[in-house]
């Protein structure tokens, strides 16, 4: 075995060493000290420096090992002393002999006087092309030192504390980049959720933007109620995102979509064995849900073994894991909601009386779509413009024929059938304007309408027809001699269509 062969296993095991500190730290000035601390121990290079670039693009010191505290604030600008040079440059500067180099500025650490002579080596520490500091060691003068292979070593060194200089930048570029994001994310659901932005005029809605604005700003617990479809999800993210927990998390339990083995851990969350297949502990809704809100949906379908635990929940802000004796103290805000009768649940026996009074501390009533008749036609035009959006259409109305039968549909299915559909006729319509034949046949049944459930091909052509004229008079204000002319057809084709379908002119006048 030669000679040298200790040596270079030696260097291989550092670098192997250094690139596992890199690569499986986040905290680059704890690594670069250990790297330091390395040499020294390794390869006896006592006294060391890494000098990174600032934003002044002057160099200070990030990490060393034996320099005093005075030298920690050291710093240099480009080309100035050795350290400057090599940064400038990027090249390697060997000092021999620091007592016979006037370039060497000493103001990290004190060589002067001393003794014992000293050998200085100053590397770059590069990025890609770039030279972004200097990483210098002091050694003990040996008189027939090989620095080539030494040189060699400190510049693979600095190469490799580069890329650890790059990886933290990237990551720093990137986690600013998600707290911007966070932030424009979190400013677009707070305005997006801001009540005044909310679609509906009617009397219900005004009294329920009174409600949100009256209990949003306070820790209240909410209790939203109101039949499936109505938007009560949405309300409780108003609530969430006009109030002083907007910036915190909101979370949501669905107690209707979780099975009731599974609602408990959903919740509580679970220690590692807790039950079988629990094979890591994982927290539950309530934690993660800390210093926000916490959404229950359809809270009235949680089983009454759930409902013991929720009320201490709530009665004591603690909790347990499951399988845990550790109690979890939890600062949030609850809002719940529900489309059953939580009152004739309580009388049947299937929901506790005590967990409605706690939860029943400020009532929203959300009314359904057809107590809200004034706003079927704004909400309509919301899902227009938001489905010409989402599919690249550009239709500009919805045609008298479609909107009168929007308006005398009774909409068991809320403001989410509207929404449904509102999407398909966007999806279908492949002209400018939606037509009564757009819209689902629930629309256009006996119950909704008024029409014979059986349609025969000229009942339904006529009923075309029928739309296409009331359409045109409408763009004409009544106008039949300009009706005709946007038909392509003649006045008096026209007057005898108006008289046969019995279509009222003077209503486009208004």
């Amino acid at each position: 075995m030669q000679p040298s062969e200790p040596k270079e296993i030696k260097k291989l095991n550092t670098l192997l060493e250094i690139n596992r500190l890199l690569s499986g730290t986040f905290n680059l000035k704890h690594s670069l000290h250990r790297i330091l601390e390395i040499l020294e121990q390794r390869h006896s290079m006592f006294r060391s420096t890494v000098m990174l670039m600032n934003k002044h693009s002057e160099l200070q010191i990030e990490a060393s090992n034996g320099i005093a505290a005075e030298g920690l604030r050291a710093h240099y600008r480009l080309g100035e002393g050795i350290t400057g040079r090599v940064a400038e440059s990027g090249k390697p500067i060997v000092v021999p002999q620091v007592s016979r180099e006037p370039m060497l500025l000493n103001r990290a650490a004190q060589r002067k006087g001393l003794k014992e002579e000293l050998t200085y080596i100053c590397v770059p520490v590069i990025t890609g092309r770039k030279t972004v500091g200097a990483l210098g060691v002091d050694l003990h003068f040996k008189k027939d030192r090989d620095y080539e292979p030494l040189v060699k070593f400190l510049r693979l060194v600095g190469c490799m504390i580069g890329q650890g200089v790059r990886f933290e930048s990237l990551v720093e570029a990137e986690t600013q980049r998600l707290m911007e994001e966070n932030i424009h994310l979190r400013e677009e659901l707070r305005e997006r959720y801001d009540f005044s932005n909310m679609v509906g005029s009617s009397g219900g809605m005004r009294q329920v933007y009174e409600q949100i604005a009256q209990v949003a700003g306070s820790n209240t617990t909410v209790l939203i109620r109101g039949e499936s479809g109505t938007g009560k999800e949405l309300i409780a993210h108003a609530l969430h995102y006009n109030s002083p927990r907007a910036k915190k998390p909101f979370v949501k339990v669905s107690c209707a979509a979780l099975p009731e083995t599974l609602i408990e851990s959903e919740l509580f969350g679970y220690e590692k064995g807790a039950f079988t297949g629990a094979q890591a502990r994982k927290p539950g809704r309530l934690e993660m849900a800390e210093g926000g809100t916490l959404f229950l949906d359809e809270v009235g379908d949680l089983n009454l073994a759930t409902q013991v635990k929720l009320l201490r929940v709530i009665q004591t802000r603690e909790f347990e894991r499951l399988g845990s004796t550790q109690t979890i103290k939890i600062n949030l805000r609850l809002i719940a909601a529900t489309n059953k009768d939580l009152e004739k649940a309580i009388a049947e026996g299937s929901f506790r009386e005590d967990l409605y009074y706690r939860l029943n501390v400020f009532a929203i009533f959300v009314p359904p779509l057809r107590e809200r008749k004034p706003d079927v036609m704004a909400l309509a035009d919301y899902f227009l413009e938001k489905y010409n959006k989402e599919h690249g259409k550009n239709i500009k109305r919805i045609s008298t024929p479609a909107i009168d039968m929007l308006m005398s549909y009774h909409w068991p299915g809320n403001v989410r059938e509207l929404e449904n559909t509102m999407e398909r006729a966007v999806l279908i319509c492949e002209g400018n304007v939606i037509y009564g034949h757009h819209l689902p046949p629930t629309l256009q049944t006996a119950e909704a309408s008024g029409t014979a459930v059986h349609v025969t091909l000229a009942d339904a052509v006529a009923s075309y027809e029928k739309d296409l004229l009331q359409d045109a008079l409408k763009m004409t204000r009544g106008n039949r001699s300009k009706a005709a002319r946007q038909l392509s057809t003649t006045e008096r084709i026209l007057n005898y269509k108006v008289g046969k379908y019995a279509i009222d002119c003077r209503r486009f006048r208004k």
